[in-house]
């Protein structure tokens, strides 16, 4: 017997008030029930459910996968019942103006799209229809290969090994004769590389044929991602072995994708779209992991037609906080290849590397246009930190605990809760007993470090302006050599809490004095983008007392910012604190903010709960922030539980490209 609207309402304020569903969620359903009193029982809470998974990451509800739904989310059995009802009368959804077919959907003004067993909202999938096809268009067409890419990839690449592929050298070459590349990689497997001496072969080949350089521009999804890869990039042009005017022909410049779109203030629209198209001729973003669906559409929109779109990432890491997974749509089968017998045959040909191993006879257009970069020039074999990497990401939660429990010189596991005493050992001082002794003299370090250096290195008084801006700097990059990151926002072991926590240990040791807001050494993270004063979201500052024209020490947070759009250097920024309005305090910070940063020493504290966001992508991301130490303060259970689970994300587009 159906479920009536009223027993509905009920079951949705007790799921409101056990935090399956949001307000919003319930409220979009009882929106769906005035709209149309005689539909289904099952819209409205169909309606809710694509509303929370729209919240939760998800581009639809996969009415085919609801008992895997039901299981993750951990609904009760009443309510399992009224989803496996509402999932079974799906097909009774489409007599309802509320709810088109995909057929249909584009004539129609409904709120809700059922595309096979995948229900939507409108919204999203029109992002989907249009993100599918304009990847599809561009699959489509390819540039006309020149007959110096073979002479100049050899020159770019000159080292050739017959018994494996150079997986930078491949994608290159793919990523010459397409409109479209993907280039996905773990940390220190060269992306950045890669990117830099694709652009010098692009120009390189694009001068000689034209005599006119291509109009470039790079741009990542955050401030703080774009900044990194304007200081890597930077240092990787300098290498180049191009001609000197292809060199200087390519951009040091990398903007956040809002800034390159012209993001306007209130409201979802940008200034470039397919009315008013980017002026350029390549586009590389790096960080697409980040890239959530609607910013996808967008860029995508705005992108000229005969432009080349290059996507840089980790298919691995965290995806994007709004909904949406599409670099891992688009990098589902990038670990075997799947490339065509023409592609293999064609690189061969161009480049001498044999990727027979990785034909399949299942080949699709998308595979032709992926390249995957296999070899960490970062973690080598004997690397504790690239090993548990590759553990976690393979999912053997048996080997990841047993790793840990080993002792190794560069990773370290707390098996317990995160007591007073373990927090404590693990924020001053980075845990480093319980760290091998390293070869070279360096110990894993934690926040007592930079406190101690501010104070031990700080000017005379009377010191010139560049030995406070040297000063500040050393400042900022002693605590930038650890960072505590975690998996919660809110909660003990979330980012408030711990920020709180960690503040209190390090006043108690007598290294900050957190009488007042605003303290010496007060790190925080910028959390939305300030254009007026040049920071950027995820910048991190530190507070530390200056002089005036007088001499007269005041407190100003200071920030090290890019120097100019051709300048590799950088210079450092003070700012009022007062001026600061959108801020948080960042000892402890979460793994996605993390994202686009690295540290030395990274330590990453796990809840002594279960929780939704303990995944592997979410374990295999804060490992993979650490460049010389990791450590885990995480109880057993918790650290299988995010071994074990992998994020699943609904979405139909990466069918589109079969």
């Amino acid at each position: 017997m159906p479920v009536s609207h009223d027993a509905q309402a009920t079951s949705m304020e007790l799921a409101i008030e056990r935090g399956w569903l949001r307000p919003l969620d319930a409220a979009f359903a009882q929106f769906l029930v005035a709209q149309d009193p005689a539909a289904s029982p099952a819209l409205p809470l169909l309606g809710a459910l694509v509303s929370r998974q729209q919240a939760d990451g998800h581009l639809c509800l996969d009415l085919a996968a609801w008992e895997s739904l039901a299981d993750d989310a951990g609904w009760p059995a009443g309510w399992r019942a009224m989803l496996a009802e509402a999932a079974g009368a799906s097909s009774s959804l489409l007599p309802s103006a509320l709810v088109a077919s995909s057929d249909d959907a584009s004539s129609s003004g409904s709120p809700l799209v059922l595309d096979g067993s995948r229900l939507y909202l409108r919204r999203y999938w029109n992002h989907e229809q249009r993100v599918a096809q304009a990847i599809g268009q561009r699959l489509a067409r390819t540039h006309e290969v020149s007959p110096l890419l073979s002479a100049q990839l050899a020159r770019l690449f000159p080292a050739s090994s017959a018994d494996s592929p150079d997986w930078q050298r491949v994608a290159c070459a793919l990523a010459a004769r397409g409109a479209f590349t993907v280039i996905t990689g773990g940390p220190g497997t060269g992306k950045t590389t890669t990117v830099v001496r694709l652009l010098g072969l692009l120009q390189t080949l694009h001068r000689k044929e034209t005599a006119r350089s291509l109009r470039i521009r790079l741009a990542a999804p955050t401030g703080k991602a774009a900044a990194r890869l304007q200081s890597s990039i930077s240092t990787q042009i300098a290498q180049l072995d191009v001609d000197s005017d292809v060199r200087a022909s390519i951009p040091h410049q990398v903007d956040t994708l809002h800034r390159l779109l012209g993001a306007r203030p209130d409201t979802r629209r940008f200034r470039h779209d397919s009315s008013h198209p980017l002026h350029l001729d390549v586009l590389v973003i790096d960080e697409a992991s980040m890239i959530d669906l609607e910013m996808m559409s967008a860029v995508l929109a705005a992108l000229p037609e005969d432009a080349r779109l290059i996507l840089l990432g980790d298919k691995d890491q965290l995806s994007s906080v709004e909904a949406g997974a599409v670099l891992g749509d688009l990098c589902r089968r990038a670990e075997t290849g799947h490339y065509d017998e023409t592609t293999a045959q064609w690189l061969r040909e161009t480049t001498g590397d044999r990727i027979d191993a990785w034909v399949r006879g299942d080949a699709r257009p998308l595979d032709q246009h992926v390249a995957m970069l296999r070899h960490s020039h970062r973690f080598g074999a004997d690397s504790g930190i690239g090993t548990l990497a590759q553990r976690v990401n393979e999912g053997h939660a048996s080997q990841v605990h047993a790793l840990l429990s080993q002792r190794h010189a560069d990773i370290a596991w707390i098996d317990a809760a995160a007591d007073a005493r373990s927090l404590t050992d693990l924020v001053l001082d980075g845990g480093a007993s319980r760290f091998l002794p390293h070869d070279g003299g360096l110990h894993a370090r934690g926040y007592r470090h930079y406190l101690q250096w501010l104070q031990r290195e700080r000017p005379a008084p009377r010191a010139d302006a560049k030995a406070w801006d040297d000063w500040a700097r050393g400042v900022l990059q002693a605590f930038g050599s650890f960072q505590l990151l975690c998996a919660l926002r809110h909660g003990p072991f979330g980012a408030e809490g711990l920020n709180r926590q960690i503040a209190g240990i390090l006043h108690q040791a007598q290294l900050i004095d957190t009488t007042h807001e605003w303290y010496e050494g007060r790190p925080v993270l910028v959390t939305r983008n300030d254009y007026s004063l040049g920071l950027m979201n995820g910048d991190v500052g530190i507070a530390l007392r200056v002089p005036d024209e007088q001499g007269v020490l005041h407190l100003r947070v200071a920030f090290e910012v890019a120097g100019g759009a051709d300048d590799s250097s950088t210079r450092i920024r003070f700012v009022l604190p007062s001026r600061l309005s959108e801020r948080e305090t960042v000892y402890a910070m979460t793994v996605h903010k993390s994202q686009g940063s690295e540290f030395d020493h990274a330590a990453l504290v796990l809840p002594t709960e279960a929780s939704a966001v303990l995944t592997r992508e979410l374990l295999y991301t804060g490992i993979t922030r650490a460049r010389r130490w990791f450590s885990l303060l995480a109880p057993s259970a918790m650290l299988r539980q995010a071994a074990e689970q992998p994020v699943h994300r609904h979405s139909g587009l990466h069918q589109r490209w079969s």
